[in-house]
């Protein structure tokens, strides 16, 4: 494994705590490396593993699965099949791609009851309605997300591991960076911004030398795939996913960045499109953020599913996704970005950014806003609403993202005067060194991933 990943320990947590009374399934987007992951733990952590990977599991392996009666039978198939023993309480089995093979998903109940190996389930797509509507899902079954690479991770891939810790000490005693640092760290930043956190364009991109366009190729190439499985999975609707994916950087690239129906087809209703949304969220492709109407309580109680943004799951696709091959070198894209002379759309590519390390932090996406019917427009604009997840003493922690060092905070002056009692931190999160502001923290996108660490 070329870079370490912070959910191999909770799939070591995993297998230690459950000791066999529960499979695990590892969800994600597409070439996410769930596979990867759950092929390290089996080579490092049992005796021996299987891998089955349904998208070429052979005719034998799916017709035993017909024959659960007789689990001897059963295993025995599995271990000559793939010429390897299976040692009890020992030895793990990975059903890849269980999405495409429900019947194995359901069969975990046996398997697990049986007790004599440990299971590991990977998929996407796991719960729209075609993969589970014709089968029983098992209970005795663990979920585990897995995002992209995040900034922690990439850094450290990148070799820059004392930096990390720099950064992160800076922020849990308040302080800014030594400025030639934080030079460096937004450098850093700017380049996980363009590359993203797939693993193959961060592996492309440190193997080449830094080469972007090395990690567009990987990006590019998974790309084709979503728009392949967005044709083959969402058959009923697929038009309608396709519509809303492709015009992301469209959406973002707007003031209010939210998806606008009949600009994809005119008179049409979110209760029409509720399976597509559904369709792109529960495939990790995309981030979905709802407008929550009144933060003075639970985000979720309060949501309006009719004004929702739709961010890429990984900014790196993103960008691919926004530009061209052409595009990119004809308007010098990378130089732009790194030497921050790109305006409008180097916001939305900061904001997704945003979005997806919140995403990585298993929370889900909020943002803010108020009407002004004496100024005909938003008033109030915040980009994103945390919380200290508290139900006795509930507290919000809203975001403001600005990629420029020139800005204003109106909003979220407005915004305090309105839910102040409510208000924890207020953070913005801009390319300047850490600073304060009375009760408003400032910080660099690179300290974001610490903002819920204590000392």
């Amino acid at each position: 494994m070329k870079i370490e990943r912070k959910i191999y320990q909770k799939i070591l947590d995993w297998k230690n705590s459950a000791k066999g009374t529960k499979a695990l399934l590892i969800e994600g987007a597409r070439r996410i490396g769930k596979s990867t992951i759950a092929e390290e733990i089996g080579k490092k952590e049992y005796k021996s593993y299987i891998l089955i990977d349904f998208n070429k599991a052979s005719k034998k392996i799916v017709e035993s699965f017909d024959e659960l009666t007789n689990l001897d039978i059963f295993f025995q198939t599995i271990m000559l099949e793939y010429n390897t023993r299976l040692y009890e309480r020992e030895s793990l089995i990975i059903f890849d791609e269980i999405q495409k093979f429900p019947q194995a998903r359901q069969a975990i109940k046996y398997l697990v009851a049986d007790g004599r190996y440990d299971y590991i389930e990977t998929g996407s797509l796991i719960s729209i309605r075609e993969n589970v509507e014709n089968i029983t899902l098992p209970s005795e079954e663990r979920k585990l997300k897995m995002f992209p690479v995040d900034f922690e991770e990439f850094m450290i891939y990148m070799e820059e591991e004392l930096l990390l810790e720099y950064i992160k000490d800076c922020f849990l005693q308040k302080k800014a960076l030594d400025q030639k640092m934080h030079q460096k760290a937004m450098h850093l930043f700017k380049e996980y911004l363009l590359v993203g956190g797939m693993p193959q364009a961060v592996v492309a991109f440190k193997e080449n030398a830094r080469d972007f366009a090395a990690a567009d190729i990987e990006k590019r190439d998974i790309l084709s795939l979503y728009r392949d499985d967005i044709k083959k999975a969402a058959k009923r609707y697929n038009s309608r996913v396709s519509a809303i994916f492709e015009n992301i950087p469209t959406y973002l690239s707007t003031h209010e960045k939210r998806i606008v129906l009949n600009e994809i087809e005119p008179n049409s209703t979110f209760a029409k499109y509720d399976d597509p949304l559904f369709w792109l969220d529960d495939s990790m492709i995309c981030n979905l953020c709802y407008k929550c109407n009144d933060p003075n309580v639970g985000f979720a109680l309060n949501k309006k599913d009719s004004f929702v943004k739709c961010y890429m799951g990984d900014t790196g696709l993103l960008v691919s996704l926004a530009f061209s091959e052409n595009e990119i070198m004809d308007q010098q894209l990378y130089k732009q970005i790194m030497d921050e002379r790109l305006s409008l759309n180097e916001g939305m590519i900061y904001e997704n950014m945003i979005a997806q390390m919140i995403a990585a932090m298993g929370r889900k996406l909020y943002f803010y806003t108020r009407y002004s019917e004496e100024k005909h427009r938003n008033d109030i604009e915040i980009d994103f609403l945390l919380s200290n997840e508290s139900k006795t003493n509930f507290r919000v922690y809203p975001l403001e993202v600005k990629s420029s060092k020139n800005y204003s905070a109106i909003s979220l002056g407005r915004f305090k005067e309105l839910f102040g009692k409510k208000i924890a931190t207020p953070y913005i999160i801009h390319p300047k060194n850490f600073s304060t502001n009375g009760d408003i923290v400032k910080i660099p996108p690179y300290m974001f991933p610490f903002i819920f660490e204590t000392k």
